[in-house]
C-alpha cells in the first residue's frame, strides 16, 4: 500500500483556447517533482473538474501519470456525487496507472450519514486501488463526521483522508478512532502546519501549484518534528494562502501561475477571473517570496 506524506499538489488544469493545455500541464508537473513535491493530486477541485467532460478528465489523468514516471505517487480525483458515476470514473482511471483515488462526499445530494458511508463503501468494493476520502463540507454542505469516518476507515483500501473542515479539532478525535495507520491530509493550506502537529501527516495543497519548493520544505520540517522552522516557513507562505483563495478559485492561482509563466490564467465558467483587488494580493505575495520580479 502507497503511504501519503508531505507536500501533494491539487494540479490546476491549465487551459488554452478553451482546450486542456497538456504541454503545460505536463511541464507542470515534471516542475514540481524537481521542486520535492512529494505526490499529485490532479482533477480535484482545483482541477476544475466540475467542468471537465469525461474525455478530459481522462486525458488529464493520463498526462499525469506519464509524465510523473513513477517518480511520485499520483491520486486521481474520481469523485461524484453519483455513485455510479463515481465508480466508473475510478475504474477508469486506476487503469491509466494512477496509484490511488481521492473521492468526495455527495455534494448537492445532502446524504445523511448512512448514505456517505454506503456510498464509499460501493467504491471501495468496486475497485482494487487505495482510496482517499474527501472531506469539504464548504463545498459538499456534507461533513462526514468523525464517527463515518472511523467506519469508512477500517475498510481495507481506505488509506487517507483529506480533511478540507479547517476543524483542527478533528484530528485527534481521528486518530483515536480511525484505523491504525490511516493517513490525515490537510486539505487547507493556511492550517497545514497545526493539523501536522496535531497529528496528520502532509497537505494536499493549492498553494504547491505556486510555490512548490518552499511547500515541500515546511512539510518536510514537520516530519522531521521542527516545528519552530515550519512555524516560520509558514508564516513566510501565509501572504500567498491568503491571496490565492481572495477570489473565487482556482482563478487567483492560475493568475499566479501566468505570472510566472507558466500557463495562461483561463479558467472555466461559471467561475470567472479574479478581481483587481485580488491580482494586486496575488502580485504582492508572489513578488515577496521573489517568484516575479
Amino acid at each position: 500500500m502507497i503511504q501519503l506524506k508531505g507536500s501533494l499538489t491539487a494540479l490546476i488544469t491549465p487551459f488554452k483556447g478553451g482546450a486542456v493545455d497538456a504541454a503545460a500541464f505536463q511541464a507542470m508537473v515534471n516542475d514540481q517533482i524537481e521542486a520535492g513535491t512529494h505526490g499529485l493530486v490532479p482533477v480535484g477541485t482545483t482541477g476544475e473538474s466540475a467542468t471537465l467532460n469525461d474525455a478530459e478528465h481522462e486525458r488529464v489523468i493520463r498526462l499525469c501519470v506519464e509524465a510523473a514516471a513513477g517518480r511520485v505517487p499520483v491520486v486521481a480525483g474520481a469523485g461524484s456525487n453519483d455513485t455510479a458515476y463515481a465508480i466508473s470514473m475510478a475504474e477508469r482511471v486506476t487503469g491509466f496507472g494512477a496509484d490511488a483515488i481521492l473521492a468526495v462526499t455527495g455534494y448537492y445530494n445532502r446524504p445523511n450519514q448512512t448514505g456517505v458511508y454506503l456510498h464509499y463503501e460501493a467504491l471501495h468494493n468496486a475497485i482494487d486501488a487505495p482510496l482517499v476520502i474527501y472531506n469539504i463540507p464548504a463545498r459538499t454542505t456534507v461533513e462526514i463526521s468523525v464517527e463515518t469516518l472511523a467506519r469508512i476507515s477500517k475498510l481495507p483500501r481506505v488509506i487517507a483522508v483529506k480533511d478540507a473542515t479547517g476543524d483542527l479539532g478533528r484530528v485527534p478525535l481521528q486518530r483515536r478512532e480511525c484505523a491504525e495507520g490511516f493517513i490525515q491530509l490537510s486539505g487547507e493550506d493556511m492550517t497545514a502546519v497545526g493539523f501536522n502537529a496535531m497529528g496528520g501527516t502532509g497537505c494536499i495543497s493549492v498553494t504547491s501549484n505556486v510555490a512548490p519548493a518552499l511547500c515541500a520544505k515546511m512539510q518536510e520540517l514537520c516530519l522531521a518534528d521542527d516545528y519552530a522552522g515550519a512555524l516560520a516557513m509558514q508564516d513566510k507562505l501565509a501572504p500567498l494562502h491568503d491571496a490565492l483563495f481572495s477570489d473565487a478559485s482556482p482563478g487567483p492561482t492560475k493568475y499566479a501561475l501566468s505570472l510566472m509563466g507558466k500557463c495562461t490564467d483561463d479558467v472555466r465558467l461559471p467561475v470567472a477571473g479574479p478581481g483587481e483587488a485580488s491580482k494586486a494580493k496575488v502580485r504582492a505575495a508572489l513578488k515577496a517570496l521573489d517568484l516575479i520580479g
